[in-house]
């Protein structure tokens, strides 16, 4: 358990977290971990204090069997770290499921009125009502998945998931398959991992989606041209919906863009910082 008793993995990188310094909070998608960041965690340690998470549930973040794995949810734990922290001066940075906590999150900051975040970069955030993605729609059938799992194997199962959701299945390497797969390797967490599919979707998502004109920081979105797990149609009514958002796409690129183009997508965010 984490020292503040909040069940996530938290790791803390760069600058120490002085009353100027900026703070960027760093949350993956569904099924992964703080892994997604490594490419971008040494540039921003120069220059940030840079808080990486573990969600409930994933990497090696706590498992309780308590059926409380929901957007909002994980949105209400990362909210408590963030006062517990005294973060101030704060980007929060969200990738697929995690850019929809990062909503989330920015709605409640928005509430408090306390003027903490400063900035939100969305990497092909989940949103609006869309399809599931079919490594999700598969996870809402435990029993079909558990059955999948034991008889292919973990390894297996992410290898081609992951090559199913990049532009270019040849940037899958085995280091990546296997960080991805070794929080399945236990039986907390595949129920964690099917636990969070079956809670997905918002019970009222319109309820959600109709406050995010309300976030007016500046937001950065990042998506790729050939994503085929959040489209980018949602980045684009993003744009259209938000105050201060920016779009950039990215060519040949899918649905994890710090992982296929990791050069390239860290000269966009540096800008934007």
């Amino acid at each position: 358990m984490n020292p503040l008793d909040l069940p996530l993995h938290v790791e803390t990188h760069g600058l120490d977290p002085e009353p100027d310094v900026d703070v960027v909070l760093l949350l993956h998608g569904y099924g992964g971990s703080t892994y997604t960041w490594r490419y971008w965690v040494p540039h921003l340690a120069k220059r940030a204090h840079v808080v990486l998470v573990d969600m409930k549930g994933f990497g090696l973040a706590p498992k309780p069997d308590d059926g409380r794995y929901t957007a909002e949810d994980q949105a209400e734990l990362i909210y408590r770290l963030i006062l517990q922290r005294g973060f101030t001066n704060l980007t929060l940075v969200g990738h697929s499921f995690g850019g929809a906590v990062s909503l989330l999150v920015a709605l409640r900051l928005n509430d408090e009125g306390a003027r903490r975040l400063l900035r939100l970069v969305l990497v092909s955030s989940a949103a609006y009502p869309q399809s599931l993605p079919p490594f999700v729609k598969l996870a809402r059938y435990s029993r079909l998945c558990r059955i999948a799992l034991r008889l292919i194997g973990a390894t297996r199962l992410v290898r081609f998931v992951l090559r199913s959701i990049v532009y270019n299945p040849e940037v899958v390497h085995e280091s990546q398959v296997l960080a991805y797969a070794d929080p399945l390797a236990t039986p907390e967490g595949r129920r964690a991992y099917l636990d969070a599919a079956l809670q997905i979707v918002p019970k009222n998502p319109e309820a959600l989606t109709s406050r995010f004109r309300e976030i007016a920081c500046p937001t950065l979105l990042i998506w790729g041209k050939h994503d085929r797990v959040v489209p980018l149609w949602v980045g684009e009514r993003l744009k259209a919906e938000m105050p201060d958002a920016r779009l950039h796409v990215f060519d040949h690129c899918g649905h994890i863009p710090p992982e296929e183009l990791p050069e390239d997508t860290w000269a966009r965010l540096e800008a934007f910082l």
